[in-house]
């Protein structure tokens, strides 16, 4: 008799499991709210797990659909957050495309062109204008090197005029050092719309640069994870830290691995 009210059990699941995908291929081929399926449909941007023939359905729908759509983000949003980068935030130096150093005193950016160089390659470069007795130029460009921080400061603000996210984020850092902090927070909230992990991850501690900044817990998470997703370590690392401050410690070994 428990062997068989343990199958009838089991045979319960597995049809409410089957009923819970049919509902949701059956949602996928025709409008979750109305059931039309004759127009084009176009998916819930938030879970992409039912379709919509318009607003007005998708909002009539929002009552039902809510606790399963926030779950389905969530999930979705932790398969992004806890998959292994590709390569750190910095990349490969584009000249002897070895990985980039994390130490940042051995990366070497160039106003003219914005690109980071390991100091190797710049090292190596110098090396050879001064045996061939040549004029000093970027490794990279080949643009002449500036000799002075008004050109290289010019330099910057053509990068920036180009919407150069890296020109933007390096801005933003000497702003922040002449303690011009709303012209570095444009700076890198421009850059972080760009997809540039280090502006996201300095938006993140934006508070430790400016005291009078308006403490926005929720928003320095969302720019620690879109850093931390884009391969920065730090950002990776602290992410970590809030998870082990909050007591999810399985969450936060995850964030270490992966930093390391």
């Amino acid at each position: 008799e428990r062997k068989s009210a343990d199958a009838g059990n089991y045979d319960d699941s597995i049809s409410k499991k089957a009923a819970a995908s049919n509902n949701v291929a059956s949602n996928n081929v025709c409008c979750a709210s109305c059931g039309i399926s004759t127009v084009k449909l176009k998916k819930c941007k938030a879970c992409n797990l039912v379709r919509y023939c318009n607003v007005v359905c998708q909002k009539n729908h929002r009552p039902q659909h809510k606790r399963a759509c926030k779950k389905r983000a969530a999930e979705l949003r932790d398969e992004l957050l806890f998959k292994q980068p590709e390569s750190a935030h910095q990349g490969d130096c584009p000249i002897c495309l070895l990985p980039m150093p994390l130490d940042v005193g051995k990366i070497q950016m160039k106003s003219c062109c914005s690109i980071l160089i390991c100091k190797g390659c710049v090292l190596a470069n110098y090396s050879r204008e001064q045996e061939e007795g040549i004029e000093s130029t970027c490794a990279f460009c080949r643009t002449p090197v500036p000799t002075t921080s008004a050109e290289c400061k010019l330099n910057r603000t053509k990068r920036i005029e180009k919407n150069d996210p890296a020109a933007m984020r390096e801005e933003g850092g000497r702003r922040v050092a002449e303690k011009d902090f709303g012209r570095a927070l444009e700076l890198w909230t421009k850059a972080a719309e760009q997809g540039d992990a280090d502006a996201h991850y300095h938006l993140s501690i934006m508070k430790y640069f400016d005291a009078r900044a308006v403490k926005n817990t929720k928003k320095e998470l969302y720019h620690m994870e879109e850093a931390a997703i884009g391969g920065h370590p730090g950002a990776r690392h602290d992410l970590g830290c809030h998870e082990r401050r909050n007591g999810r410690i399985e969450r936060a070994v995850k964030h270490w691995i992966i930093a390391a």
